[in-house]
């Protein structure tokens, strides 16, 4: 039986005057899906990782930097190589925004790529919680800006939440995808992906986020909820944060701009 109160009656009626005006407020999960079309409110979360980019701490591969400049397990993907960072080239900070350039060199396309952790697995890593950049996206058939989140434990399968995967030749949409890779039989590997409209992608900056918990892993577009996807027990374990400017990813780069820019103003991990 449920007993109606005071209480619950004005909770109803401030509810009623936020929904009145667009806004939605999300409740710590207990299993139920947010609501898509809900704005993030983040004044009840703490922030846990935090790089406003005013300066780069970044080497090759660690150890002890906050950012190191190639995936952890080690390789490079897309078509140009990620860059040991070198003065100006390819990671540039000015203004309290990371520059992250793609550029031919000697005839050969080099960018750039930062990871919170090293090879040992040492550095940020968070199990639950809502990860986002704000980030302004480089224009140009050929880019693939990526922002994206990996399970430490790689033992048997590689989790994987691409918060923000980004066409070049899609200029106003981004993909977001939740990713289990089985690396002893890739047919029982895992995928979950949708595209999202992103209007002015380039010509501005946008947030891009996701709240990863228990049940769901929810996915924002300048805080407001766009899409949803379950949680699998592989998400369910600390995960770093990465942010790329990668080439290629299925479409040619013959006419891709030479240079192409990421900017990225902040990186931002909370927890509830």
């Amino acid at each position: 039986m449920h007993i109606v109160t005071a209480d619950s009656l004005r909770a109803v009626a401030f509810l009623s005057v936020l929904m009145a005006a667009g806004v939605v407020p999300i409740a710590p999960s207990r299993g139920e899906a947010p609501i898509i079309g809900a704005e993030l409110d983040l004044s009840a979360w703490t922030r846990t990782f935090t790089d406003d980019f005013d300066t780069l701490d970044i080497s090759a591969r660690g150890p002890g930097t906050r950012w190191t400049a190639h995936v952890p397990w080690g390789g490079d993907f897309g078509d140009a190589r990620f860059t040991d960072p070198v003065a100006g080239f390819p990671f540039t900070v000015s203004g309290g925004t990371l520059r992250i350039e793609a550029r031919k060199v000697a005839g050969i396309w080099r960018s750039g790529l930062i990871a919170s952790v090293d090879s040992k697995g040492i550095g940020f890593a968070q199990r639950y919680g809502y990860f986002e950049i704000r980030a302004r996206m480089p224009s140009g058939t050929g880019v693939w800006p990526a922002f994206w989140l990996v399970g430490l434990d790689r033992s048997t399968t590689t989790a994987e939440i691409d918060v923000l995967e980004y066409y070049g030749a899609y200029p106003d949409q981004f993909k977001s995808v939740a990713h289990v890779w089985n690396r002893q039989d890739a047919r029982s590997s895992y995928s979950s992906a949708n595209r999202h409209a992103a209007p002015g992608a380039t010509e501005r900056f946008n947030t891009f986020g996701a709240d990863v918990e228990e049940e769901w892993i929810t996915f924002y577009f300048n805080r407001r909820a766009v899409w949803r996807t379950p949680t699998k027990p592989e998400h369910r374990q600390p995960l770093y944060v990465m942010a790329n400017l990668a080439l290629g990813g299925g479409f040619p780069i013959t006419d891709t701009p030479d240079p192409s820019v990421l900017l990225i103003d902040y990186i931002h991990v909370y927890a509830r």
